[in-house]
C-alpha cells in the first residue's frame, strides 16, 4: 500500500535563503488576494463563481498586475489558485446548507477574507520544478542555489517525492516536505478490538470487545515524577 508521509523542516532568518523565500511567500499573498478579488467581485455582482481554468487564464494574461507571472514558478501561481478554489467551494458548501438550516448557525458565512496586506502565504512547489537527486531536493535558478537535503529517502519504503509547501509562521519558515512511502496492508477486520482511553491522572483505560478483563493504569506516579 501506497501512503502519503510528510518531514518537516524549519527555517530561521539565520538561513542565507530566509528573506528570498520569505518573499515568494509574499508574492503568494499578492496572487491570493488578486485572485480572491475577482471571485468577489463575480460573486457579489452575478452571483456566480468564475471556474479555475478561466480564472488561470485571466490572471496568467494581466499585465497591469502581473501578480501570476511574478510568482518563481508557474507551478506554484496555480497552487495558490487551487488552495483558494477549495476555499470557495467550502464556502458555497456552507452558504448552500445555511440556506436550508439556518439555526445551526449564528449568521450568514462570510465570503473567503483576503491576507493581510503585510501578510504572508503558503507556497507550494511540486515534482515537476523540484528534482530529487542523490536525496537532496534541487529548486528551480529563480531560488538562487537552495538546496534542501532529505531523511526520508534513506528509508527502505521510500518511493518518490511529491511537492514541498513552504509555511510562513512567526518568526521562520515551516517547510513540509510530501513524500510517498509503502507500508504493509492492513490486516483484515477480524472484529476483535481494544480500546485505550488515554488520561493523566488514569494513565489509560483498556478494555475489548471479546471478553478480557478491563482494567485502568494508574498514572499519578507518573505524573509526581514528571
Amino acid at each position: 500500500m501506497i501512503v502519503q508521509r510528510v518531514e518537516k523542516h524549519i527555517l530561521k532568518p539565520s538561513n542565507k535563503h530566509y528573506t528570498m523565500l520569505d518573499y515568494f511567500c509574499f508574492l503568494s499573498k499578492n496572487l491570493y488576494n488578486h485572485a480572491n478579488y475577482i471571485l468577489r467581485q463575480e460573486f457579489t455582482g452575478s452571483g456566480k463563481a468564475v471556474p479555475y481554468g478561466d480564472l488561470d487564464k485571466l490572471l496568467k494574461a494581466d499585465t497591469e498586475y502581473p501578480d501570476y507571472r511574478e510568482m518563481p514558478a508557474a507551478q506554484s501561481a496555480q497552487q495558490v489558485l487551487r488552495l483558494l478554489e477549495k476555499n470557495w467551494k467550502s464556502f458555497f458548501v456552507s452558504i448552500k446548507d445555511w440556506a436550508g438550516n439556518k439555526e445551526k448557525y449564528t449568521g450568514q458565512p462570510k465570503l473567503p477574507k483576503y491576507k493581510k496586506k503585510d501578510g504572508r502565504n503558503i507556497l507550494i512547489l511540486t515534482n515537476q520544478n523540484v528534482k530529487l537527486r542523490d536525496g537532496i531536493l534541487r529548486f528551480p535558478k529563480k531560488f538562487e542555489g537552495f538546496e534542501l537535503k532529505l531523511k526520508c529517502c534513506a528509508k527502505n519504503n521510500f518511493q518518490a517525492f511529491n511537492q514541498i509547501r513552504f509555511i510562513p509562521k512567526q518568526g521562520y519558515i515551516l517547510a513540509e516536505v510530501v513524500y510517498r512511502i509503502s507500508i504493509d496492508e492492513v490486516k483484515p477486520d477480524n472484529q476483535r478490538y481494544c480500546s485505550i482511553d488515554i488520561g493523566i491522572g488514569n494513565l489509560a483505560a483498556v478494555t475489548t470487545n471479546v471478553g478480557d478483563r478491563t482494567y485502568i493504569i494508574n498514572g499519578r506516579g507518573l505524573k509526581s515524577v514528571n
